[in-house]
């Protein structure tokens, strides 16, 4: 059984945690996030393997997607 992760996001300054695994979360939650930042920055894994490679990459995809905003996503792993 894969292990369970959870993962904060900061929207407009307001938390939302995600539960699942690494799997579901690329598929079911942050897959299109992950997908805006590849198409604008190739090195962006699509695909990651632990959390901490997913937070990587959905904060490399806030950066390339929103670099302009004020206030831009932010990801980070709970617990």
């Amino acid at each position: 059984m894969a292990k369970q992760i959870t993962v904060r996001n900061y929207h407009r300054g307001r938390p939302h945690d995600w539960t699942g695994t690494v799997s579901e979360l690329v598929d079911d939650v942050f897959g299109y996030t992950l997908e805006c930042g590849h198409s604008w920055n190739q090195k962006i894994n699509m695909r990651p393997k632990t959390g901490a490679a997913l937070v990587k990459a959905l904060n490399q995809s806030a950066a390339e997607t929103q670099g302009s905003c004020y206030e831009q996503d932010s990801y980070e792993l709970v617990g």
